[in-house]
């Protein structure tokens, strides 16, 4: 009774004097949502026909592919905007703005921002930011790939051997699961080395994490923007990853402590954890608790996007196994080439199936859109469009992929749609472009600029060695024998992922 008597004579007194002050936040606040609203009236809305942005925000959430692709058609080299999951509106961009977009400096549009945001990192606790990532992959990773690439495939044909049946006859395989561990080993061995990648502790950490995390953003991103401040991280899905962030970060630390402990006259491991280690002095110190949440957004970042890239593939070598024997003929032919190991080069030559993985890239990319930047401080585009702060711009990757006018018949699955491009070209510089690992304004999937998807040669890499490791050892078909038709994948919001339930059949040779 006292205590509510005290508080009672605390707001008689206090609340006059805080009323103007929160008058004043309030009105701050509305002044600045009604200047943002006026800023983007002049920008045409997808789906306006909806009538109001609730009713938008659930067409993006189960048709986001068609809302892209309606409004890219009715504003193809137009800005447009559409609603989405995000509390902020998405400023969808043409292609024709990427050259300018690309040269404006990280405090004008954020890609970390943006990861942040569409991650919902301030939930998932999802590591941003870190620039020791990407100067450690593009300055130690890539460039050793050409020391690094024998011990990757031998990684690759040990998992092969461990994770896929005998196959003395056709034998049906879920092989997303299968490839889901073959990963995250292969990957981790680059990571952090073979020892601790082939322990089940680190696969199981690996890769539930990625699929935890999955789970997590899409638990936020089904509810209102304005509920997730007060219940988001209620969700029963935040809560069983963030038990496994704590497990993950049992499992880790430790082992960069271990590290830490190395000296100059050790034998230094060859992987990035190490190379992590010794390019501190560069940025700053990081502790070990931070070392293995930078792990954990590796495994991230490696096992998600490749898994489902080479599920993808695996899917359409089951749909079109007469492009298989095509295939093997120039794995072997290549490999013949340069004594049976998996070079560098010998990736590089195998072309057709460069071709085949850029193209089921293409036709089933990881998201509708690439490119997705945070605006921090409001710009002006050279068509005279007045992008704000705070909202989030992006390009129809997905769109501009199944563009008759860029690649004809684009809704068909043509194999050698980049092999032919390459051969018809003049110059290596003109044909490198369309390799699976180019980045360009019709290929976005591994982002444009200076923060396109540094670890795609590295991908790339794995990708090849998997799939051509599994076509020298099987044939691969569709249950039931049925050709041009494969698994449907699955989609929600902007993502397009494989489904992981489906099974196809396989048989050693």
């Amino acid at each position: 009774m006292a205590l509510t008597e005290a508080l009672g004579r605390v707001l008689d007194t206090q609340l006059p004097l805080l009323l103007p002050t929160l008058a004043v936040l309030v009105g701050i606040f509305v002044l600045q949502t009604l200047l943002k609203r006026n800023r983007l009236a002049s920008i045409p809305v997808a789906c306006e026909e909806l009538g109001n942005d609730e009713k938008r925000r659930q067409e993006f959430l189960q048709k986001a592919y068609q809302v892209y692709l309606d409004g890219y058609k009715k504003y193809k080299n137009q800005i447009f905007r559409i609603v989405t999951s995000k509390k902020d509106p998405v400023i969808v961009m043409p292609a024709k703005h990427l050259n300018e977009l690309r040269n404006l400096p990280d405090d004008t549009v954020s890609f970390d921002g943006a990861v942040a945001e569409t991650m919902h990192a301030k939930y998932t606790q999802l590591e941003t930011g870190h620039k020791i990532v990407p100067h450690v992959i593009k300055s130690s990773l890539t460039p050793g790939l050409v020391r690094l690439n024998p011990s990757i495939a031998d990684e690759v044909q040990e998992c092969l051997g461990k994770e896929l049946p005998p196959c003395d006859d056709w034998t049906s395989v879920n092989i997303n699961q299968k490839l889901l561990r073959i990963v995250a080993v292969v990957s981790g061995r680059v990571f952090l080395g073979a020892e601790v990648a082939r322990t089940e502790e680190y696969i199981d950490a690996a890769i539930n994490y990625t699929l935890e995390l999955m789970n997590a953003r899409n638990a936020v991103d089904s509810m209102r923007p304005w509920l997730r401040p007060f219940l988001a991280s209620r969700l029963p899905e935040i809560k069983k990853l963030n038990d496994r962030i704590d497990r993950a970060d049992r499992l880790l630390q430790p082992l960069m402590a271990e590290r830490r402990k190395l000296t100059d006259s050790d034998e230094k491991p060859d992987d990035f954890l190490q190379w992590i280690l010794d390019g501190q002095a560069k940025y700053r110190q990081y502790t070990s608790a931070e070392l293995a949440r930078v792990q954990l957004g590796l495994s991230f970042a490696a096992i998600h996007t490749t898994t489902m890239t080479s599920t993808n593939t695996f899917y359409n070598l089951a749909a079109y196994p007469q492009y298989i024997p095509i295939l093997r003929d120039e794995i072997k032919s290549v490999l013949a080439q340069h004594n049976g190991v998996f070079t560098s080069l010998a990736l590089q030559n195998m072309k057709r199936l460069d071709s085949f993985i850029k193209e089921s890239m293409r036709l089933d990319p990881p998201g509708s859109a690439s490119f997705t930047r945070k605006v921090t401080k409001t710009f002006s585009l050279s068509t005279g469009e007045v992008i704000p702060e705070g909202v989030q711009i992006e390009v129809p990757a997905e769109a501009i992929c199944k563009d008759p006018e860029i690649f004809p018949e684009p809704e068909e699955f043509r194999p050698w749609r980049f092999y032919e491009l390459r051969e018809s070209m003049k110059g290596d510089y003109e044909a490198a472009q369309h390799q699976f690992v180019s980045i360009g304004p019709t290929v976005l999937t591994f982002g444009w600029g200076r923060h396109a998807c540094p670890g795609r040669f590295f991908a790339a890499n794995e990708l090849k060695m998997i799939i051509a490791n599994a076509l020298l050892k099987f044939d691969i078909k569709m249950p039931g024998g049925e050709e041009g038709k494969r698994w449907r994948n699955f989609r929600f919001g902007g993502q397009c992922f494989p489904d992981p339930t489906k099974e196809i059949m396989f048989k050693r040779i």
